[in-house]
């Protein structure tokens, strides 16, 4: 299914919102991430709907010669892919990321309790 960019940005939100890791603050990240899947689907309707879903095109270069290429929007798709997979990491709406997202928070909140442990035994003291 082909999305615009604000249906994009929707569903970014609830998904975020869904898996606890949303804040008002990561807008400017789900907008780029929004744009970024809403050129993809460009890509990809160019790709099938106009190219027929080649992945492999010929091409004749300035001199003549014909040969065969990957097809320069699945280059693009997959370039389109690669970034929109980092933005989903750090917005924890991958397995990796979220489990890192999660780590960072267990692991800040075991360092508070510590630290209020010790701050504790040192006014006993």
């Amino acid at each position: 299914m082909r999305r615009n960019i604000d249906e994009w940005r929707q569903l970014l939100k609830e998904s975020t919102e869904s898996i606890g890791t949303y804040k008002p603050e990561f807008d400017a990240v789900i907008e780029t991430l929004a744009d970024i899947l809403a050129r993809r689907d460009t890509a990809l309707d160019v790709f099938y709907n106009e190219q027929g879903g080649k992945a492999i095109v010929e091409h004749t270069n300035k001199i003549g010669a014909t040969n065969f290429e990957r097809n320069p929007v699945c280059r693009v798709i997959d370039d389109l892919n690669n970034q929109a997979l980092t933005y989903w990491r750090e917005l924890g709406l991958t397995p990796k990321g979220l489990r890192a997202i999660n780590e960072q928070a267990i692991g800040q909140a075991k360092t508070q309790g510590l630290g209020a442990l010790i701050s504790d035994l040192m006014q006993e003291c």
